[in-house]
């Protein structure tokens, strides 16, 4: 798991989501997973764009990953969800998608939540928001100095998240993050093709 962890925005036009979606993963090699992730949508839409996004990302070979919802991750055969990062959460959905599925935990700027996801079968932990967001609301207050703690202590893959652009990512890459996630860095960038490479390009130099 390494490279550019692209999430979706909350948009309802499921057309424009998936055209720009797929120059994304048309852009070339490195774009690690793709989530999606609309916290607004209703059952039926989440269903329609879930199950779209996972041919795309099928048809591409990208693993395809849905935040929260346990239950369309397992009706879609999806390759992972994401969750919030308390050890109970990450336990209970590993218990119920077994050993072979991707499981993902938010451990915000907290280390110990990070230990206790790893434990109880977290394939990989993201930190942050580490800058503000256009798209999520939160207190940005994770520091970069979370990361060397966090490559002594956790095996497992980690994400940086928040706001990440590929100039503000580029210290976090270099402080050993696996993954960076990014919304709108992509979706409402001028090229969705050149900002996934220019992504890329962080990894490359590893």
């Amino acid at each position: 798991m390494q490279g550019l962890y692209l999430v979706t925005p909350n948009w309802d036009d499921t057309a424009r989501l998936l055209d720009l979606s797929e120059q994304a993963l048309a852009a070339g090699p490195g774009i690690a997973m793709l989530q999606y992730r609309h916290k607004e949508a209703a059952p039926a839409l989440r269903e329609e764009q879930a199950g779209a996004l996972l041919a795309l990302c099928r048809r591409y070979r990208v693993p395809f990953i849905v935040n929260d919802h346990l239950d369309l991750c397992a009706q879609l055969d999806a390759d992972g969800v994401h969750v919030g990062g308390t050890g109970t959460d990450v336990a209970e959905v590993r218990a119920r998608l077994g050993p072979d599925k991707i499981v993902g935990a938010s451990c915000y700027g907290d280390l110990q939540l990070a230990l206790d996801a790893q434990a109880a079968g977290a394939s990989y932990v993201a930190f942050g928001g580490f800058y503000p967001s256009r798209v999520k609301k939160y207190a940005v207050t994770t520091k970069l100095e979370l990361l060397d703690h966090a490559r002594a202590a956790i095996r497992v893959p980690s994400v940086a998240i928040g706001g990440m652009t590929p100039d503000n990512a580029a210290p976090l890459v270099a402080r050993g993050v696996d993954m960076v996630a990014a919304i709108s860095s992509v979706y409402q960038a001028e090229s969705v093709a050149a900002a996934v490479r220019r992504f890329q390009a962080l990894f490359a130099k590893q």
